[in-house]
């Protein structure tokens, strides 16, 4: 059992949180929510022991081991990927090879009866215990099957770290994290950079192989699946429910509108005291119950109502011209860099109106395929646009486009047109930009900001087919939602790269798997798709026994 007893953030005048207590319980699986800037992480890098708090302490058993992944990791790059995740066990390795040492001593060693050999003696009895009272485990075995869980294929294993993207040795800190089996695993955003199938792979070890674990994410059908409990940071405070997030977000609807009710029957209550105050101020005979109102009102402590963002946006792309009746044919379509084939020999014919995804572990060609289409790469076969294609893309690497010299205001403004022009501010707080924040430059916004400016801007050009990879990454669930409920409503062609489950549902309705060099076409929905998948992934799971 983990404490958390008393925490307080303060830093410039600002109180980020008080007075937070909670208890972690073996196996309690924990979503920690809160709007953006809550103190969400920072509460979670506080209980991993990177951060230290204002005042209040964090209380764990001695023996416990707390495995944290934050979002953005600082790695080195000296060894390869199955050594950097074998230091999960450095500790038992230190110990088996400080043992081995410490017997060499024993057997050239004479001097029986000496201080210096019964010290020897006393650490090989301390280590040893410690050491034998480990389960004997095959530990290249566990690395293995972390890796591959993970989406590593066995000819990485030997590859420097260095040769990987951020998300990859995002997915190498996370192996480790999981061969030390942790009392408490906290995790940040986990599934911004791995793909759909290593996201089901790690729900299903979540659910089924860990003890405790508290995760911050966006992703809302992972948190669904994984966690029982939501804790959530609001308003300087926390709130403890004992359901998942979408039971969670009932509750708290329930205990906001308790709130609403509680403060307009104190609103009412002052303001017929303050009427009372100024009728009769001055008056002899009402003197004491003037005072008396003055006084209780100066102790009343004024209820506060949870920030809660209501707002209906609803987002419509504007009228394009109607395409062709197939904007995207593939024929017989190869690419290869090097010696590496990406896909070979790949079909695909997309009508006007569907919507589809490409699913697949990350470096199967999903990205390039996209490329391909936009005539970004050179690839042997047929890869052609239909009549009348206007094509609205969001690359992984949008953000980079936008004009550094506009302000956020300005670059919507120069896409806006017609009646959505009297809704700018609305539309930017929908995507988190509101207050002093719509008139910054662009080239002051972080990447996320960036990337979550790129898809406004997107949402109000008119295009008839759309094509979209991993646009997600920086939405938080609102974002989300407004934009699903655009495509939803999107009368254009969708092609879709995402690894966000909750996001694709009801979207897509047919899915183009990329899997061994091949392009595998689906006629299911992607849900359906999923469920084969995480059948597939539960048989992978039980072998981690």
């Amino acid at each position: 059992m983990i404490s958390v007893d008393g925490l307080a953030v303060e830093f410039s005048g600002h109180t980020l949180f008080s007075d937070v207590s909670f208890v972690i319980n073996n196996n309690d699986k924990i979503a920690l929510m809160g709007k953006n800037g809550a103190g969400k992480s920072t509460m979670m890098k506080i209980i991993a022991g990177v951060q230290k708090p204002t005042r209040g302490h964090v209380r764990s058993p001695k023996e416990a081991i707390i495995a944290y992944l934050p979002q953005h990791l600082l790695a080195e790059d000296n060894c390869s990927v199955f050594e950097e995740a074998s230091k999960a066990f450095e500790i038992i390795y230190s110990m088996r090879d400080e043992l081995e040492s410490l017997n060499k001593q024993l057997e050239t060693r004479t001097d029986y009866e000496s201080d210096e050999y019964m010290s020897i003696i006393e650490k090989v009895t301390d280590i040893g215990e410690k050491y034998y009272s480990i389960e004997d485990v095959n530990y290249d075995k566990e690395v293995e099957k972390a890796l591959l869980g993970l989406g590593f294929k066995r000819e990485d294993f030997n590859r420097a770290t260095s040769e990987f993207s951020g998300g990859w040795r995002m997915r190498i800190e996370l192996a480790k994290i999981l061969l030390k089996k942790p009392d408490l695993i906290l995790l940040d955003e986990p599934t911004n950079h791995i793909d759909i199938q290593s996201v089901i792979w790690l729900e299903n070890f979540l659910i089924n192989k860990a003890k405790a674990v508290m995760v911050i994410s966006h992703d809302k059908t992972f948190i669904d699946n994984i966690t029982t409990r939501t804790v959530e940071v609001t308003m300087g405070k926390i709130y403890d429910y004992k359901a998942n997030y979408s039971h969670y977000l009932e509750l708290r609807a329930d205990r906001r509108s308790h709130q609403i009710k509680a403060y307009k029957e104190q609103q009412k209550f002052i303001a017929e005291s303050q009427r009372f105050i100024e009728r009769f101020r001055g008056t002899y005979s009402k003197a004491n119950q003037v005072n008396s109102r003055e006084r209780l009102l100066d102790k009343l402590e004024i209820i506060e109502i949870d920030e809660i963002d209501n707002a209906a946006l609803k987002l419509r792309f504007p009228p394009a011209l109607r395409s062709g009746d197939y904007p995207v044919t593939i024929q017989d379509l190869s690419k290869k860099y090097d010696e590496h084939v990406v896909f070979k020999n790949a079909n695909m014919t997309i009508e006007r109106g569907e919507k589809v995804c490409f699913v697949g572990r990350n470096g199967e060609g999903k990205s390039t395929m996209i490329k391909a289409i936009m005539g970004e790469v050179e690839v042997e076969g047929i890869c052609e646009l239909g009549h009348n294609a206007q094509v609205g893309y969001f690359a992984q690497n949008q953000a980079s486009l936008l004009d550094p010299t506009l302000t956020v205001f300005q670059t919507i403004d120069e896409v806006a047109v017609g009646e959505v022009r009297t809704q700018i501010k609305n539309i930017l707080g929908g995507f988190m930009f509101s207050g002093d924040d719509i008139e910054k430059k662009v080239s002051v916004l972080s990447g996320g900001e960036r990337t979550r400016l790129a898809m406004v801007k997107l949402l109000l050009e008119p295009v008839n087919l759309l094509i979209l990879d991993e646009p997600t990454n920086h939405l938080d669930l609102k974002s989300k939602e407004v934009l699903k409920e655009a495509l939803a409503a999107f009368d254009g062609t969708l092609v879709l790269v995402s690894h966000d489950r909750d996001f694709l549902k009801g979207l897509a309705k047919k899915v183009f798997e990329f899997k061994d060099k091949r392009v595998i076409e689906h006629f299911e929905t992607v849900d359906d798709f999923l469920i084969r998948n995480r059948i597939e992934n539960l048989k992978e799971i039980e072998l981690l026994n």
